[in-house]
């Protein structure tokens, strides 16, 4: 439907099914930076509608004759866009910089808004990977803030360090700053806003509220009709201070109140167990010392394959012609710079039946599909392709502006 996009990630609707899209505004491949929202026609032709947002923005929804836009920039927000270009910041000092930002946003039956946080890092402590990454280059580092009251293990992790040359040394725990202990028995108190959770607040922005934590990144939310909300979360990579091995990525239902595990339990399964030893490092041992005062860590309604990157997902109404499908889009791999080589996974579409939560995957020519919606006004689903963005050997990227398209599609298959 349209081309040309430099790594789009969000498509939404308004009440007269009017496209809009939204390109995160990263700059690989010397691509422009700053977000920036396009109404796309159905001829394809683009209008600005906004553009030098905080990057990269992860998430557009449209809601009551505005859009909300998710940045997660440094700080993340969320803000109202109107038609005429007009912006009004709604939530502000989101965490970040870091691994992962200020997610998807989605409005439930109850008129809150609900947003997710991403991680900070890849399991809860901040290694050399956040330095190749690039933002433990920046100062102030960021590092984990739990939604719920924890208390530390002791475990504690010896790398590099980075900023004094070669030879030096340093160590970090479990949801500290890159370079500081984190002594067994340590105890730190819930934080709001909190990274690794799902929260809510008023469209105001007022009376921001943990829904649950221990999402490790849930890139998508998802409203289904009877107000079930769902998640997808992203499984562990084989990198870093504290890597997992062959973790998948996972669909849960949020259930306000509840901890999905993060740092310690992947879909309910300790990271101790065997299936999750990794390549590039030591099995890795708990980092939290009091899950017996944490609620019971949930167990997911379906798994993804380790690495498929499922990002967003929509919900398709029984009566339209994808009969009820849960679509989520599968960004795929970013070997090896999150795991060993091994082979290609994701770029692709799973279809997800809701009845007995079986999977299947729908062929496309997709590079990257990170953004799947359905379009209630002319019953057709819509995928954002963030175009060409492949890690190298070396752990460079090649990434080509320009490649991100919109796809249309008007039957399942």
């Amino acid at each position: 439907m349209a081309g040309n996009l430099s790594f789009p990630t969000s498509v939404a609707f308004d009440d007269e099914g009017m496209v809009f899209v939204a390109e995160s505004g990263l700059s690989f491949g010397g691509a422009e930076p700053g977000g920036r929202i396009w109404s796309v026609g159905p001829d394809g032709q683009r209008s600005l509608v906004a553009g030098g947002l905080r990057p990269p923005v992860n998430g557009l929804t449209w809601h009551e004759g505005a859009l909300y836009v998710s940045e997660g920039g440094h700080p993340g927000r969320i803000s109202r866009l109107n038609r005429d270009g007009t912006c009004t910041t709604v939530v502000d000092n989101l965490p970040g910089p870091g691994n992962y930002h200020t997610n998807m946003a989605a409005f439930g039956p109850d008129g809150k808004l609900y947003f997710s946080q991403g991680a900070m890092t890849n399991s809860g402590v901040v290694g050399l990977d956040a330095f190749g990454l690039g933002w433990l280059r920046k100062l102030p580092h960021a590092h984990d803030l739990p939604g719920l009251d924890i208390v530390l293990a002791g475990q504690q992790f010896e790398t590099p360090d980075p900023f004094k040359g070669e030879g030096a040394r340093m160590t970090t725990g479990a949801f500290m700053p890159f370079g500081t202990r984190g002594e067994r028995g340590t105890r730190i108190a819930r934080c709001l806003p909190c990274t690794s959770g799902v929260m809510r607040c008023d469209p105001t922005g007022s009376r921001l509220e943990l829904v649950a934590w221990g999402f490790r990144n849930s890139y998508g939310l998802a409203f289904l009709a009877d107000g079930t909300l769902l998640a997808v979360d992203q499984g562990p990579d084989d990198r870093g201070s504290r890597p997992i091995g062959n973790a998948p990525d996972l669909l849960y239902e949020v259930r306000a109140g509840s901890w999905y595990g993060w740092p310690d339990f992947i879909g309910g399964v300790p990271v101790t167990a065997p299936e999750f030893v990794p390549e590039r490092g030591p099995r890795p041992a708990f980092v939290l010392a009091n899950h017996d005062d944490l609620p019971a860590p949930e167990r997911p309604l379906l798994r993804f394959p380790a690495h498929s990157a499922a990002v967003k997902l929509t919900a398709t109404p029984e009566t339209s012609e994808w009969k009820g499908l849960i679509l989520v889009a599968l960004f795929g791999d970013e070997r090896p710079m999150t795991a060993p080589a091994g082979p290609r996974v994701g770029r692709s579409l799973a279809a997800i039946n809701a009845t007995d939560w079986t999977l299947d995957y729908l062929s496309g020519t997709f590079e990257r599909p990170i953004d799947v919606a359905y379009n209630a006004i002319d019953d057709r689903v819509y995928v954002v392709d963030f175009g060409q963005f492949e890690v190298n050997a070396d752990n460079s990227l090649t990434a080509a502006p320009g490649s991100g398209r919109l796809f249309m599609l008007s039957r399942a298959e």
